[in-house]
């Protein structure tokens, strides 16, 4: 079964060269060539009735998966930092600006890791945010942390269709900062509360939530435009 939906990486106008705030072994720019192993143009599809994008099957659609949650990330980020909401602190212009560099170097680690191995490369994506005040601090606080929930659920739940041991640790390395990032936003929202790690994220045996891709697409639904399709049997 084959669905579409609508799901753009606007250009920041912050330097990201001058900062690298992802200090993970493993995992930094250098990285983006490793080689997708067993890939080749046939897992990546353009849906023969119009110009719709399909993610794709095995690692592949997972990266790409990936890729269009990283794009989002950035492109609410960049929004954020490029026009502060009045009344910001010092320490949420910091968070966010953290967050925001985290996320353009999540997104252009998946786009250079994808090109390594295939011409077919998930686009540019386009979003928008209807609901959402950049002006106002509890609206971008409040999206923000939907965005990092979302993210936590969404790497925890696309882990068991990774079949590359490779891609699942460097997975793990980038949903542990995503975790860090929820949390952050959490405690900005509720500071020296519980709710960096509240029940409706950690369950009662102490673990993340995980969600399927399907249920994160659909989430994410509001906040994209460019229409893309995946396979149910290749994804989740």
């Amino acid at each position: 079964m084959k669905k579409t939906i609508n799901v753009s990486n606007q250009g920041a106008s912050l330097d990201t060269g001058r900062r690298n705030f992802l200090k993970l072994s493993g995992i930094g720019l250098a990285m983006a060539g490793l080689a997708l192993v067993g890939c080749n143009d046939d897992d990546m599809m353009i849906d023969n009735g119009g110009n719709v994008f399909d993610l794709g099957k095995g690692d592949v659609g997972v990266l790409n998966y990936a890729y269009a949650l990283e794009q989002l990330e950035a492109d609410f980020y960049s929004k954020v930092v490029n026009n502060f909401y009045p009344g910001i602190s010092s320490l949420e212009r910091e968070v966010l600006t953290d967050l925001y560099h985290h996320e353009v170097i999540h997104r252009d680690f998946f786009k250079a890791a994808i090109s390594g191995a295939t011409s077919n490369v998930l686009p540019t994506l386009e979003f928008q945010y209807p609901n959402v005040n950049f002006n106002d601090r509890n609206s971008v606080l409040a999206t923000a942390k939907a965005l990092e929930d979302t993210g936590v659920a969404a790497y925890n739940g696309a882990g068991k269709y990774i079949t590359t041991p490779d891609y699942l640790v460097i997975a793990g390395k980038i949903v542990s900062v995503e975790a860090r990032h929820a949390a952050a936003i959490r405690n900005l929202i509720n500071p020296g509360s519980a709710d960096f790690s509240g029940d409706d994220v950690i369950d009662a045996n102490g673990l993340d939530v995980a969600k399927e891709p399907k249920d994160i697409v659909m989430a994410a639904g509001g906040f994209i435009k460019t229409p893309f399709t995946w396979k149910e049997r290749n994804i989740g």
